[in-house]
């Protein structure tokens, strides 16, 4: 329905309410997760392999308060364990007991909390879902620290002990050093915290970092020191140091606490490149080291310095987010707005944080160009293939996608509400959607939305309120279309318009059609088609041939006809433009379309007298099809257009279409006396014998015109047109009726001896006869029966003189008449 594949599934409201409140017990105790839809919805959901809406057993979330408590109480073992370490390292061969029994406390607690982590969900980077599918949780475990965690709960000082007292085993003493990752986890998390006073974070966190550094280099100096051979320990730093009378000759019987307070004070003055005073290195290990470790000070020192410049200056990105978290939570604070919408927003906040999806502050800097450059190559090919652009041009493709703006929800949350108007339309980037729908009262509909659909269509189109609720059912990236940029799209792209409103009925019932049909959207397509009409007849008018060609190339339709019907192919037939013509005829134009008045482009060339186009017309497949060719005809033989009559013979309109009161042109041509234009009816084949609605043929309008020349061609032209209709009708019925049972049918006819044109008081009663196969056997047997002599020739009605018996119809007046009566 929305352009993409998406499952359905129902619910009643009624179901499990128990069972509902006591998930938002749970989720309240657990803390907020992404999938807060499962505890309104009520039904299952998927977050990477397949879960329900129930948290499921031994899975622990990442915010339950007893994790919380654990995690603090395993950070404090981090921070002994990272500072202990290199303690461990250079200053015992072998723990004391006491020692020993708290690093095998420390190492149980370790493998305790390796041990949970095989059952902590974590959140996606990807989908920023938490997922808690058992299987997922432990192979991502698996795959990044569970290695070095486990080798840093070994016991190595009882495996260096066990092995001889080897030294390389002691090495593998700085695995540990990778729980230090804990405690800057934990001064992150500090930074974000808005009840923290920033800068003092910040600070002691800076502390922390150069109070470690120095504490793992003065290990790492004493270590140096011990591990030369006894003879030549008055050649290190340590050994040959002197504080006035005191002599460090003898360090080892020393105190623990005087020799790591000396170790440090010999870093820190390092550190600080005082100089060498007091301390210096003597042996060459001494100077290899201290030269690394200048060199590593160097980028700690600028490291701290950049910090506390930065501190000074206020321009980091974490504060930068801490000062809008907190001017955020004293505007919520102070307009007391619902704990559900306070999450929300400081659930974006701290999204635009550590996902960096600020479009504004990542491209802000970049000329336009280059930003649309940018647009095109991210969402081109997404709009591809999006079912609702289907069949549009790359051209608006392209603006399209130079003007969407990137919108991400986190799950649960609404991205449209039921009932609302939409004046944005939505397109599913990414991640997955929930369209619900209420049906038959209590049911919902949930319509899975997957990456290429697009939704609120309806409402964005028509201007009527969302009939469904969106929600987000995992992380979204959705792209955001305004109204205002979409109509501005459809001016530059008209032809695409009709295109979308295709897409757009196709698959709707009927209800959705007609509020499509009917809406702002169609009616703009509609005036945008009208106006290119009338654009592209104007350049037809004012043979601009550049222009036109311009237009239909940009996709403007040439059969586009304006508000009278009339296409550029009219109109330029009508002015006589050859070369726009055959342009027009090559695009595929129909060049038999009438506009409202019934001309086509064929007419009206002819009756412009354009005879070039008319000739290119008609080799093109013109015919000359008139709506009202009769009342055509009539109008140009009452106007007297004689050659507009020739030029419409001769392109083989009907010379017999009849107007409204069933009248030909050769009932006008005969009424008015127009004695050329009846010869070029007739020569154009036109009926003598067409009857109008009063019962009227044109020989009897020529005799009540009383011209004499009209009625006698006439009269020849009727003896002509009855012997061809006798003999077709003789030759069909000869072709229907086979050779052996052919039979002729008779005809009868009243013969009168008497002229037609005779008084009444001469006339005298007639004889039926059957008419004979010729006129004189006809002749005989009339005068035989008449009992006359003096008949010699037949008449008709109208006095003309019957030549041959075909062209006496059936039941017929006829008159036996002598030559001198016919010639009186």
């Amino acid at each position: 329905m929305h352009g993409g594949d998406g499952g359905r599934r129902r619910r009643r409201r009624g179901d499990s309410d128990d069972s509902e409140e006591e998930d938002r017990v749970s989720w309240k105790s657990l803390g907020r997760c992404c999938d807060t839809e499962a505890s309104w919805i009520g039904g299952s959901t998927t977050h990477g392999g397949g879960l329900s809406g129930r948290w499921p057993r031994f899975v622990i979330h990442p915010d339950n308060r007893l994790y919380l408590v654990w995690k603090h109480f395993i950070l404090i073992w981090a921070v002994y364990s990272s500072f202990f370490t290199p303690m461990e390292f250079g200053f015992f061969r072998g723990l004391p007991e006491k020692i020993f029994l708290l690093d095998i406390a420390g190492q149980f607690a370790f493998l305790v909390d390796i041990f949970l982590r095989f059952f902590v969900a974590y959140r996606d980077t990807q989908s920023y879902c938490v997922v808690h599918n058992r299987p997922r949780i432990a192979m991502r475990y698996l795959k990044s620290r569970f290695t070095l965690d486990f080798l840093g709960c070994l016991p190595w000082d009882y495996i260096y002990k066990a092995t001889g007292r080897k030294e390389a085993v002691r090495y593998l003493l700085w695995i540990r050093l990778s729980r230090a990752c804990r405690v800057a986890e934990f001064f992150e998390r500090l930074e974000k915290n808005v009840r923290i006073n920033y800068l003092f974070t910040r600070i002691v966190k800076l502390l922390v970092v150069e109070l470690y550094c120095t504490h793992t280099a003065a290990c790492i100096f004493y270590y140096l020191a011990t591990t030369t051979p006894p003879s030549e320990e008055g050649y290190t730093w340590i050994g040959s140091l002197k504080m006035g009378d005191y002599s460090y000759s003898n360090f080892r019987h020393l105190d623990l606490w005087k020799r790591y307070v000396t170790s440090l004070y010999f870093a820190i003055v390092t550190m600080a490149t005082v100089g060498y005073g007091d301390i210096h290195a003597v042996n060459v290990r001494e100077m290899i080291f201290v030269m690394i470790y200048v060199s590593f000070d160097m980028i700690l020192g600028a490291y701290l310095l950049g910090n506390m410049t930065a501190l000074i200056v206020k321009g980091s990105k974490t504060e930068m987010f801490r000062d809008k978290m907190t001017e955020i939570i004293k505007y919520m604070n102070k307009n007391n707005l619902d704990k559900q919408i306070t999450k929300t927003i400081k659930g974006h906040l701290r999204l635009q944080y550590d996902r960096c999806y600020t479009e504004a502050s990542v491209l802000q800097d970049i000329p336009t160009t280059i930003r649309t450059k940018i647009s095109i190559n991210l969402y081109d090919h997404f709009f591809q293939k999006v079912s609702l652009f289907k069949g549009c041009s790359s051209r608006f493709i392209k603006q399209i996608a130079t003007k969407v703006h990137e919108e991400f929800f986190l799950p649960g949350e609404l991205v449209m509400e039921q009932g609302d108007v939409a004046d944005r339309l939505y397109f599913l980037f990414q991640g997955e959607l929930h369209e619900i729908r209420q049906e038959d009262g209590d049911t919902e509909v949930i319509i899975k939305l997957q990456t290429y659909s697009f939704f609120d269509e309806v409402s964005f189109l028509c201007n009527i309120p969302q009939t469904s609720m969106v929600q987000a059912h995992e992380f979204c990236k959705v792209l955001r279309l305004d109204k205002q940029s979409f109509t501005d799209i459809l001016k530059l792209c008209f032809v695409d318009g009709r295109v979308i409103l295709n897409n757009l009925l196709e698959g709707k019932d009927s209800s959705l059609q007609r509020k499509l049909l009917e809406s702002d959207f169609t009616l703009t397509i509609g005036n945008q088609e009208t106006e290119l009409a009338m654009r592209m007849n104007c350049a037809a008018y004012e043979g601009d041939f550049y222009l036109l060609k311009r237009l239909i190339g940009s996709g403007a339709d040439p059969n586009k006809t304006d508000y009278d019907g009339r296409s550029p192919l009219h109109i330029s037939a009508s002015k006589g433009y050859v070369d726009i013509s055959y342009f027009l005829v090559e695009q595929g134009v129909n060049i038999n379309y009438a506009d409202k008045f019934g001309a086509t482009p064929l007419l009206e060339a002819i009756k412009n007298g354009h005879e070039e186009v008319a000739t290119l017309l008609v080799n093109a497949g013109a015919t000359l099809t008139i709506d009202d060719a009769g009342n055509f005809l009539c109008m140009t033989v009452a106007k007297k257009e004689l050659d507009l009559l020739k030029k419409v013979l001769a392109c083989g309109i009907n010379p017999n279409a009849k107007n409204y009161d069933q009248r030909t042109p050769l009932h006008i041509a005969a009424s008015e006396g127009l004695y050329t234009m009846a010869e070029l009816l007739l020569e154009a084949a036109a009926s003598v014998l067409s009857k109008d609605r009063w019962g009227s043929t044109p020989l009897d309008e020529a005799r009540t015109g009383g011209n004499r020349n009209m009625i006698k061609m006439l009269e020849v032209a009727k003896v002509s047109q009855l012997a061809e209709l006798s003999n077709s009708i003789q030759e069909t019925q000869a072709a229907l009726t086979p050779p052996s049972t052919v039979e002729i049918p008779k005809k009868r006819c009243t013969v009168f001896p008497f002229h037609p044109w005779d008084d009444k008081e001469d006339r005298r009663e007639g004889v039926v006869l059957w008419v004979p196969q010729s006129i004189e056997e006809l002749i005989k047997v009339a005068v035989k029966h008449l009992k006359i002599s003096n008949g010699s020739c037949i008449l008709s009605e109208q006095g003309g003189k019957i030549l041959y018996v075909d062209m006496i119809s059936n039941d017929e007046k006829l008159f036996l008449v002598s030559e001198a009566q016919r010639g009186a």
